[in-house]
């Protein structure tokens, strides 16, 4: 059965074509058909189509104003050219979706229909930056593929176990009553690399005690014991937390209220501010791109350096509140990105706790390193990199959805 993956980032739209037999679930995640990643920050006017197939691959330009047209022009290689690996776009039998917020409601992998699609238009406020990609990626299925079954992953769905005492906000209970919760997200990536992480270790995911670093444009750390979310860094939106490639993170809220009174600023304003203008973009001046911070860093641009020096602070922090929750740890965990990537950042994060005897081995860290662990071997913890794979996640669940098995 062939089963296409659409996962839209705040900034991109990976897409992959899965040929799963029906009979049988491969373990471990088999090598997709086909690939198409639209990266939107590359430039101000334009995006990149990257399409690999065949061991072919071919870039594209796609101008802002075609944006509504992205998805069709590349689902269009999978039936023509170099990177053709179906005969028609028929041949597709289900479609699954990383939708980033679910609410409470959903707390597993869901079939779209109008009722689904409509929640997640809802709640677009609370996800200004993807929730829209989502809706737009369902109908542009829906315009190419017609009546094609398509299942909605959410991320916030893994962080339903959160206690309340780690999800309620200190606020008049009655905005709790209303929703105004943590929520969580990224939990499909989290949820992911805890179960790889168990196989890694050889040991039940039930005596672990994780804590998972999701570091890419945008990012968060989750708690995880016994195979269950405990608590999060993101929120209500997934604004709140870390520092990240163009969001602030978690500030003073008292900010807020000052820009709106000294400098009329609009919701719309703040949104733009803090959801695009921010975080490592914003410090620096130069860019939401990790790599290029760290060569700002070797031209002695000292914004950059700022950025950095901000971006490693608040993980440290973040990481050190999921520790008190978790009361122990028995690996820390990196993937996305800039957690599978960035050695530096490895390296910086875990300095700060080697007094608990969380000990790194440099030559690991630096070699590239895929589900691995790189530890010392006399560390009191695992320190394990972790290549997420949400878009294996989900064809999983659609597998499942659609074999009922």
């Amino acid at each position: 059965m062939k089963i296409l993956v659409l996962n839209a980032g705040s900034s991109s739209q990976k897409t992959c074509l899965y040929n799963i037999e029906e009979n049988i679930l491969p373990k471990h995640p088999p090598k997709p058909l086909w690939t198409g990643n639209i990266d939107w920050t590359v430039a101000k006017d334009h995006g990149i189509l990257t399409v690999k197939a065949n061991n072919f691959k071919q870039k594209i330009t796609i101008n802002n104003g075609d944006k509504a047209e992205a998805i069709p022009k590349m689902l269009a290689t999978l039936i023509a050219g170099e990177t053709k690996v179906i005969e028609q776009l028929s041949d597709i039998n289900i479609v699954g979706h990383r939708v980033v917020h679910g609410g409470t409601k959903y707390t597993e992998a869901t079939k779209i229909n109008p009722e689904v699609k409509a929640k997640i238009a809802e709640l677009i406020p609370l996800a200004p930056n993807h929730n829209p990609a989502h809706i737009q990626g369902i109908e542009a299925i829906e315009k190419v593929l017609g009546n094609v079954p398509q299942v909605a992953m959410f991320d916030t769905a893994f962080h339903q176990t959160i206690p309340l005492e780690n999800a309620a906000y200190p606020i008049p209970f009655e905005w709790v009553d209303k929703g105004i919760r943590r929520y969580g997200f990224h939990g499909i990536s989290h949820q992911y690399c805890a179960n790889r992480a168990a196989e890694i270790l050889n040991q039940p995911l039930s005596s672990l005690k994780l804590i998972n670093c999701h570091l890419g444009n945008g990012c968060s750390l989750t708690a995880i014991k016994d195979g269950k979310s405990l608590d999060t860094t993101m929120g209500f939106t997934p604004l709140e937390g870390l520092m990240m490639g163009t969001r602030s993170g978690s500030i003073d809220p008292a900010i807020l209220l000052y820009l709106i009174r000294e400098y009329s600023l609009t919701p719309e304003d703040l949104n733009t501010l803090l959801n695009k203008e921010s975080g490592l973009k914003g410090v620096s001046g130069i860019s939401a791109d990790l790599r290029a911070i760290l060569q700002g860093i070797k031209e002695n641009n000292s914004r950059a350096q700022l950025a950095f020096d901000m971006y490693i602070h608040r993980l440290r922090s973040q990481i050190g509140s999921m520790l008190a929750v978790l009361g122990g740890l028995d690996a820390l965990m990196f993937t996305a990105g800039v957690g599978e990537n960035a050695a530096l950042v490895r390296e910086k994060a875990c300095e700060a706790f080697e007094f608990l005897g969380l000990k790194l081995d440099k030559t690991k860290n630096e070699s590239s390193p895929v589900d691995q662990n790189i530890a010392t071997v006399d560390s009191s913890v695992n320190i394990l990199v972790i290549h997420t794979e949400e878009d294996w996640a989900i064809a999983q669940q659609c597998w499942h959805l659609f074999t009922g098995k």
